[in-house]
């Protein structure tokens, strides 16, 4: 089957296309054009002018809709379900800091339902081989250096869907651990560490091409002590999460990386099984959280604990209170984000070729319609 949306403002490749159509073909984009579409049997869908987007592309997240990606198949489902209602059509499925054994369970988890769910494109380990002193939402009882057996252990588990893992790059044995999964074909970030400019910047240089949600979980960015946020400014290529929530980052500073970074920003969720849900007791990697007016904390010490954000919400922010240009807004959940895993001749873009994943928005940037794989959601 063939769709053609049509009439609808397209937003690819940093432009806006005024009055454009994009047709898929199966779970492919056929072609995309301005003006009148040639005449076919295609399924149509008119757009009335609203914008068209390609699918979002989320790089950690932690569930939504009441699911942890850390509890099982069936509770990984229903994340998905919740933050594709909101655009996001790609998932890494970000797994928190955890005893070997759990992760190893966890890990099989999500390659079990990747198996199933092309829309999955693996796993995230945050953690656990992160710095005490910057671990945020995470059990410091089972924070540890990378020891090359348990590396190997989780890439054997993960059976080839460990797509991103997060490291601190001070610990004994980074470096190594990072050459063992650059080979293995794993994105490594940078993150939870107590490391400043130096340290991170060796570790970049050593092939991670990540720095998890920039300015959390690390020092700050100070104008003689620069801190992780400068060293992946200053590290060519390196791509920087960031959590437009309001909360993990005031706007002013989320304006910083924009303009210091421009096109290797990428808007993230960090969202967690509270996402979507009331506000309430979670847990979050065995830690008890509490959210309250949507701001998510450890219930013991008070630290962020993850978001109850989705990308079509942080989006908006980027839009509306950061206030960057639609294009480079709607980069940084596509395009940026295919990128950093190195699936930017697939995702991320509405060309022919690409993926048919898309996102029709209203005039207030709120989610009309999604579309994966030439499906509509």
């Amino acid at each position: 089957m063939s769709i053609r949306i049509e009439h609808a403002r397209i937003v690819t490749d940093g432009a806006v296309l005024d009055d454009g159509w994009v047709r898929f073909e199966g779970n492919r984009v056929s072609a995309v054009g301005q003006g009148a579409a040639p005449v076919g049997d295609d399924e149509l869908v008119d757009a009335a002018g609203r914008w068209l987007t390609p699918g979002f592309l989320d790089l950690h997240s932690h569930g939504g809709g009441g699911g942890a990606y850390d509890g099982g198949p069936e509770a990984i489902r229903a994340g998905l379900a919740f933050h594709r209602a909101h655009g996001t059509t790609r998932s890494v499925l970000s797994l928190v800091t955890a005893p070997q054994e759990h992760l190893v369970e966890a890990l099989r988890d999500v390659a079990a339902v990747a198996a199933d769910d092309p829309l999955v494109l693996g796993a995230h380990l945050e953690g656990p081989f992160l710095a005490e002193g910057h671990k945020g939402a995470h059990d410091p009882a089972v924070l540890r250096d990378p020891d090359p057996a348990e590396v190997a252990a989780l890439l054997d588990a993960a059976g080839g869907t460990l797509r991103m893992i997060t490291i601190a790059p001070e610990r004994a044995g980074a470096e190594a651990a990072i050459r063992t999964l650059l080979d293995a074909g794993v994105v490594v970030a940078l993150g939870h560490t107590d490391a400043g400019y130096d340290v991170v910047r060796r570790g970049f240089a050593a092939g991670a091409t990540v720095l998890t949600h920039a300015y959390n979980g690390m020092a700050d960015l100070l104008h003689r002590d620069p801190g992780p946020v400068g060293a992946a400014l200053d590290s060519p290529g390196v791509t920087l999460e960031l959590i437009a929530d309001g909360v993990h980052v005031h706007d002013a500073a989320s304006r910083v990386l924009f303009a210091s970074a421009p096109g290797r920003v990428a808007l993230i969720t960090d969202a967690i099984a509270a996402a979507g849900q009331a506000d309430g007791r979670y847990v979050l990697g065995g830690l008890d959280v509490v959210v309250q007016d949507g701001e998510a904390r450890l219930a013991e010490g008070g630290s962020l604990a993850g978001s109850t954000l989705t990308l079509d919400a942080a989006l908006r922010r980027a839009v509306q209170s950061i206030r960057v240009p639609m294009p480079v807004a709607v980069a940084a959940v596509t395009s940026t984000p295919a990128r950093a895993l190195g699936l930017d001749d697939e995702l991320g873009r509405l060309a022919p070729g690409y993926a048919a994943d898309a996102v029709l928005l209203d005039d207030d940037l709120s989610v009309a319609a999604v579309w994966a794989a030439g499906e509509r959601l």
